[in-house]
């Protein structure tokens, strides 16, 4: 089929209602929880918007506002550099566009986590999933986005640290170095578990994907709505010129049922 008849097909099946978008984004808000860092590391501010104008004696045909936070804030996109194993690949402005679409795999451990808040992805998990789609995305559901607005139960932290779920070191490795897949998504408030700093290296998917030149992709909303396979993952950071990462809007197009 020619390209312009997969446009226009897919045009239509929008239209039609027979491919539906998913939002896998949280909205930004004074709420949106942040990581919080132990001394000597420098912590992000959290989200201000600061009104310009609305309507009024500083603007009156318009309503605008400026901003600040952290790249990594909120469901956001991790670039390659990061850290400091890709020190030397992409920053998010330099990623192709064409690198920000793909396919979904699905992996489904919300039971698991319900059991075990500190509960790793292994290889075998991903392996027992089959073939992986080439330059895809793998997406882990635990359940864990519910939590988001929820502060305290979000970063569930204690004397030992934040326990959320993650993958294991060995697995992390298996995913950047030895699949097809283009990146990996979470709905933890980063890509790697809680507990990272204790497995080796620390904070193995960070290390291992990001290092291999890969994405990652947190905080994401509404993974409950995804089939296991079919669905097409279009991630749109801002285009921040040497940055590290960048909040997204994450929209899944999926077959409707």
């Amino acid at each position: 089929m020619p390209s312009e008849s997969v446009l226009e097909a897919l045009a239509g099946a929008l239209a039609d209602g027979s491919v539906r978008t998913i939002e896998l984004s949280h909205p930004i808000t004074t709420e949106t929880p942040m990581i919080d860092l132990p001394e000597p590391f420098r912590n992000a501010p959290g989200w201000s918007l600061d009104q310009l104008s609305c309507y009024d004696d500083q603007g009156p045909w318009f309503y605008w506002n400026s901003f600040s936070g952290s790249e990594h804030m909120g469901t956001h996109f991790d670039a390659p550099i990061h850290w400091i194993t890709g020190r030397d690949g992409e920053n998010v402005a330099q990623i192709p566009p064409s690198k920000l679409i793909g396919p979904i795999v699905l992996l489904d451990r919300t039971q698991e986590v319900a059991a075990d808040a500190d509960y790793l992805l292994e290889v075998d998990d991903v392996r027992a999933l089959g073939p992986l789609p080439e330059s895809g995305w793998l997406l882990l559901r635990t359940g864990w986005g519910a939590r988001h607005l929820e502060g305290a139960a979000f970063l569930n932290q204690d004397e030992q640290g934040p326990h959320w779920p993650g993958v294991s070191a060995e697995c992390a490795r298996f995913i950047a170095e030895e699949t097809p897949l283009r990146g990996y998504g979470t709905e933890q408030i980063g890509i790697d578990a809680g507990l990272a700093y204790e497995l080796d290296p620390p904070y193995p998917m960070h290390h291992f994907l990001l290092g291999a030149g890969k994405y990652g992709l947190a905080s994401l909303n509404g993974l409950d709505e995804l089939p296991q396979t079919g669905g097409l993952l279009i991630a749109a950071p801002l285009r921040i010129e040497g940055g590290s990462g960048s909040p997204a809007r994450v929209i899944a197009l999926v077959p409707a049922d």
